[in-house]
């Protein structure tokens, strides 16, 4: 067998830790499709629609980094073809960038004569196929000969498993992919990805300012989850006595049920006023964005001290002491820093009135039916399962209240595209987890080809989509705003008659009986469908209750 560019791809990709590759084959790409079919080394997910290639690439990366966040960085490969292909994928890898997702996207590109020129005439041949995604991704990189490949590939993947974690784009020729080549079979590209550790001066004043706190409150944020530091997080709360909020995007790296746990109400004007409140926040792993800082409400009155992976977030939002550093590192070495204070109730205390005041502020509003839903959807889930929410109204609630704990939760809300949930959970059913997809039924006209590729690879998803008639949260921003709405209201299928054609299990529920419906469904193997028809409506705007 003639070894060609194709087969060295494969080949780094193996050696460099890869066994799953997300990919849509494409004229310039046939040199890697061909080595792929002809390895048994990898597994070849996939899909319908590029940008759904690109979320299920993130999903499946989600899915492994939460399984097993100790262990080796899971950098998830997917290919695309040149030009359309490629650009398709530019919204999906927005998410991972802000979602600190490590996904490697490999594009072919035209042959290397025709490079940057744009006026060649090749299919799909763009002037600069590389300039749409060099201020998206972490890096770009443009092979082009065969013997570039493995270290183009090797440096690509240190940059993507690197804190902050991230995409990355290596563009490569198709003739660099159809050459011959007599180089070696390749197995043993490595990387390394560096520790980010922090500046001791700095970590010292960080260390001083903690100890010296009388009212210190930890967030923390997805920097904090993605570097897996819940252990470390546990014993330096516990240690100082320090309330944790998670942010939307850090669910899951405190216990939900801690004592010290003041869960995720980022949209409660109480948590505003109760991080507000800290003499001393440690904010880990969070630029302190629009979500997190209640839509810049949030005004601290003491110190603060960031640490944060990427550079670019320190101070960007407020003042602070600010560590460019890994948290998990940083968490470790305030540890052995900062002296340990008895307990004596007060912080549990505090956060036992904080989440008082939202459920008393929840009771005052007519929301029974979206409490339940959330309710219901959790109990449903056998432990372990991972879900991943499209944004929709139920996801801005479990934003808040969904407990991580029993089956961890992961959201398009990085970057607020349409369209994540279902192929999202279907990357995770390649990894073999258990996956669950929230969509609203405007986000699932988004997705609903990859309903074939569920069926294709046989992935074990279950789809609850939640049919309110339109694009339910910009109906209610239009209503609140304007008193009236535009371009909300949606035709759409039957949606349960179209997953069946698929030949899809589905069924229609109802909030009665979604809890029933959809442990059954998850019971069933392969892809299953639950649509509910539910109008859901959000809790009221905390800045019409500021003080």
């Amino acid at each position: 067998m003639t070894r060609i560019g194709g087969d060295v791809v494969v080949e780094t990709l193996r050696a460099l830790g890869a066994d799953t590759v997300f990919g849509l084959p494409g004229q310039h790409a046939l040199g890697l499709f061909e080595a792929l079919r002809r390895t048994d080394s990898l597994r070849l997910v996939t899909s319908r629609v590029e940008n759904n290639l690109a979320f299920a690439a993130d999903g499946h990366a989600r899915a492994r980094l939460t399984a097993d966040p100790h262990g080796p960085v899971p950098v998830t490969p997917m290919v695309v073809s040149t030009g359309p292909g490629a650009l398709l994928t530019l919204a999906s890898l927005q998410e991972s960038r802000a979602a600190s997702v490590p996904v490697l996207g490999i594009s072919s590109q035209v042959p290397v004569a025709g490079l940057g020129g744009g006026r060649h005439g090749y299919l799909h041949e763009l002037p600069d196929q590389q300039a749409s995604f060099r201020d998206l991704v972490k890096s770009t990189h443009v092979v082009r000969s065969v013997s570039q490949l493995p270290t183009a590939l090797r440096e690509a993947w240190t940059t993507a498993a690197t804190a902050p974690y991230g995409p990355v784009w290596v563009e490569i020729p198709q003739d660099v992919l159809l050459a011959e080549t007599t180089l070696p079979a390749l197995h043993s590209v490595t990387a390394a990805p560096p520790p980010l550790e922090p500046v001791p001066e700095l970590l010292s004043e960080a260390a001083k300012l903690l100890s010296g706190a009388k009212n210190p409150v930890f967030l923390a944020g997805g920097g904090a989850l993605r570097s897996g530091a819940h252990e470390e997080l546990r014993e330096l709360a516990e240690a100082l006595r320090a309330p944790v909020v998670s942010t939307f995007g850090g669910k899951g790296v405190f216990g939900w049920d801690h004592p010290l746990s003041a869960q995720s109400w980022m949209e409660d004007w109480h948590t505003t006023e109760f991080l507000a409140d800290a003499d001393v926040l440690l904010v880990l792993g969070s630029g302190l964005g629009e979500l997190s800082s209640n839509y810049r409400e949030f005004a601290p009155r003491g110190r603060l001290v960031q640490i944060e992976a990427d550079l670019g977030k320190l101070e960007s939002n407020y003042p602070a002491l600010a560590l460019h550093a890994d948290v998990r590192a940083t968490l470790r070495a305030l540890l052995a820093r900062v002296p340990a204070r008895p307990a004596d109730g007060r912080a549990e205390a505090a956060v036992q009135d904080l989440l008082a005041r939202v459920e008393s502020r929840l009771d005052s509003q007519p929301l029974a039916a979206e409490r339940k839903l959330i309710e219901d959807v959790q109990a449903a889930l056998p432990a372990g399962t991972q879900t991943f929410w499209d944004m929709t109204i139920a996801a801005y609630w479990a934003w808040s209240t969904w407990n991580p704990e029993h089956a961890p939760m992961h959201t398009a809300q990085g970057a607020g595209g349409l369209g994540y949930g279902l192929p999202g959970a279907l990357g995770a059913a390649a990894a073999g987890v258990p996956a669950l997809a929230v969509s609203g039924d405007g986000g699932a006209m988004y997705g609903l080809a990859e309903l074939a590729t569920a069926v294709q690879h046989g992935l074990d998803v279950t789809w609850l989509l939640v049919d309110d008639g339109g694009y339910g949260i910009l109906r209610e921003y239009l209503n609140d705003t304007f008193g009236q709405t535009t371009a909300t209201e949606l035709a759409r299928p039957d949606f349960v008659a179209l997953a069946e054609s698929f030949g899809v299990p589905a069924r229609r529920s109802s909030l009665d009986t979604v809890r029933a419906d959809l442990a059954e469904a998850v019971r069933t193997s392969g892809p299953s469908v639950v649509v509910l028809p539910a109008v859901l409506e959000m809790f009221a705007p905390t800045h019409l209750e500021h003080p």
